[in-house]
């Protein structure tokens, strides 16, 4: 009886934990998560299980990380440079026909680990690969060079128009009002472009919520509200 009290009891406040942190897919948690997921799922099996754990006690610790879980959400929703420390920043792996090895080393994968995400990926050949990006996830985003990607509606309609220059992979060099410097240094565009155009649409880094450019100066922005 004391068993089936505990299990409802850690049940509803794991319940209301889990609906404050909102709804992620198991692939897509990152090292956080995954730490924070496993440390809430002991502390509610062992207070159900263990008769020699106060039930208060297991209550308290589950609380504890719970709302430690809710305000980092919550801060990292907001802010990005608080996101990345948290969540850690996506990593090149590949980028312009060459690995990039200190990347690679840094996130402890593989040459031969990144090829075999990239068959996963229905990406069997080196040559037709021309971006691999580690993401905070841990999952590992492939972009297919432009003679090899899948051809769309709207490439059809460019044809025939003339226009047949294909989306690229986008730098974000301003995210959440922050800018990402690494970002736009790999966009090859220097703080005096970014300046001057921030000039001519009248707004600073902070009012922007999204600047992000592709291979073609193609500059897409979104304003914060």
């Amino acid at each position: 009886m004391e068993i089936l009290t505990r299990s409802l009891i850690m049940f509803i406040i794991l319940f209301i934990i889990v609906k404050l942190l909102g709804k992620k897919q198991i692939k897509s948690l990152t090292l956080y998560d995954y730490v924070l997921s496993i440390t809430i799922g002991s502390i509610t099996a062992d207070t159900i299980i263990s008769i020699d754990t106060p039930l208060m006690d297991g209550i308290i610790a589950l609380s504890i990380f719970g709302i430690i879980g809710i305000i980092l959400s919550l801060i990292t929703s907001h802010n990005h440079p608080a996101e990345e420390i948290v969540d850690g920043e996506p990593l090149v792996l590949f980028e312009n026909d060459n690995f990039n090895y200190e990347n690679l080393e840094t996130a402890k994968i593989s040459i031969a680990k990144l090829l075999e995400h990239c068959r996963l990926k229905n990406c069997f050949d080196i040559n037709e690969l021309g971006c691999a990006i580690l993401e905070p996830s841990g999952d590992i985003s492939i972009l297919l060079k432009e003679n090899y990607q899948p051809v769309t509606n709207n490439d059809l309609k460019q044809d025939i128009q003339r226009n047949t220059k294909k989306q690229t992979y986008n730098y974000e060099i301003i995210v959440d009002g922050s800018l990402n410097e690494s970002e736009l240094k790999r966009s090859k565009k220097s703080k005096l472009w970014l300046n001057t155009y921030l000039k001519e649409i009248n707004k600073k880094i902070e009012d922007i919520s999204l600047l992000s450019i592709d291979k073609n100066d193609k500059v897409t922005t979104f304003y914060r509200i």
